[in-house]
């Protein structure tokens, strides 16, 4: 057994999507690290062109609108008039929307649901070609969906479109993977809990005062995030499939009635 390349992700393709900040950027700089190629997309082309700049000649920019087919479709042209296969897909772009029950809006509800669940579930069928020519038994292509801890555990917000989504996109996860595994696709996901970001404002913002209610009694970092996506990413991760890993600092499976913001 020889474990010394193990981690490392040397001659292998990546898209990160929302992977110009965030826990997409945190991904793409770890994926770069072990030797990945790596294209971050989100809507924003100067934000991307920024994180490419910053991430080194690894990094590509390839900004494009997931939140729509017709943007799904253009980015997996896009990426195809680049390479002809693709190793690594993480399916990070995502929305939140709090509003109360009385008054939570039709538009709060579409918008994270399109995002956070039919946009996975397209982009990884729009790039399916381009993942089945990597994909070996040998060395399976990866998807890795970014979902929630608030997909594994209720917090006290009015965040009912969220929960759902995350939730849907944990079962989704699953029922790709059984399907994706005859392909040598491997399909999984991690749901991050406290890490600071656009969207964790409160982590973002007041770590200290959040970490308090963490069992691990910090938020999460950089490290955290990219460790679990490169094990998933990489030879580590080959025999998982189906799961979601939860990289929360305990808040799921160890906390005792404690919350943190999501």
């Amino acid at each position: 057994m020889d474990t010394t390349n193990l981690f490392r992700l040397d001659g292998r393709v990546a898209l990160v999507t929302g992977g110009s900040r965030g826990i997409g950027k945190m991904i793409a700089a770890g994926f770069i690290a072990q030797g990945a190629k790596v294209y971050v997309s989100s809507r924003k082309a100067p934000a991307c062109d920024e994180t490419a700049a910053e991430l080194g000649e690894n990094c590509v920019s390839l900004p494009a609108d997931v939140s729509t087919t017709e943007g799904i479709r253009a980015l997996s042209a896009a990426f195809a008039e680049r390479e002809g296969s693709l190793d690594i897909l993480v399916n990070n772009a995502g929305a939140a929307w709090g509003a109360p029950f009385e008054e939570f809006p039709e538009s709060g509800w579409d918008k994270v649901m399109n995002l956070n669940v039919k946009s996975p579930f397209f982009l990884t069928q729009a790039l399916h070609p381009a993942l089945k020519a990597a994909a070996r038994a040998d060395r399976p292509a990866k998807v890795i969906n970014i979902t929630s801890i608030d997909g594994l555990r209720l917090n006290p917000w009015d965040t009912y479109s969220y929960h759902a989504s995350k939730s849907a996109l944990i079962y989704l996860t699953k029922r790709m993977a059984a399907r994706l595994v005859k392909d040598a696709i491997n399909v999984t996901s991690i749901a991050p809990g406290a890490f600071a970001s656009e969207m964790n404002r409160a982590a973002r913002d007041h770590g200290d005062a959040v970490a308090k209610n963490i069992p691990a009694r910090r938020i999460g970092v950089d490290e955290d995030m990219a460790g679990t996506a490169i094990y998933l990413a990489s030879r580590a991760g080959d025999y998982v499939i189906g799961e979601t890993i939860a990289v929360d600092g305990g808040i799921v499976n160890a906390a005792l009635g404690t919350s943190v913001d999501p």
